[in-house]
């Protein structure tokens, strides 16, 4: 059985298309940036015409989710991704798209069974670990703080 996995794997490496590292590295990095970017251009926007710096923050988040959203509903977010890779689905343009796409594909199912029931199946275990990483953050600097 070993000897058929490591022909396998021969096989499949020697069928894979070899990556460009660097430059998905550089395009991950540039597209990321140019979210933040366009984020950031916001919420001046927002700052310039009188919003507080909280709500304007807040507002951003909104706005990327919402644009996140509507891209993923015409299939237009997965054309970029499949270019930009990493960069897109890193900030939070990528959870909107994860959950979104979920509930997209569920959405024959009904409301209740396939878009309540799916909708953070992708997302979920990013909330999950993120949460218990923050809980256990902080209970070693509430140890430390002691």
């Amino acid at each position: 059985m070993n000897t058929d996995l490591k022909t396998y794997k021969r096989y499949a490496q020697g069928r894979a298309k070899k990556s460009p590292v660097i430059r998905d590295c550089i395009w991950a990095f540039c597209s990321g940036g140019g979210i933040c970017v366009f984020a950031q251009w916001i919420k001046n926007g927002l700052l310039s015409g009188g919003t507080e710096e909280k709500t304007a923050g807040m507002l951003v988040s909104v706005i990327l989710i919402g644009i996140a959203s509507i891209l993923t509903a015409f299939g237009v977010f997965d054309k970029i991704a499949k270019h930009t890779g990493a960069g897109t689905l890193v900030p939070i343009t990528g959870f909107s798209n994860g959950i979104s796409s979920s509930a997209i594909d569920a959405r024959s199912e009904g409301f209740v069974l396939g878009v309540g029931a799916k909708m953070f199946q992708i997302a979920g275990p990013v909330i999950l670990y993120g949460l218990s990483t923050g809980v256990i953050y902080g209970m070693i600097y509430w140890i430390i703080g002691l």
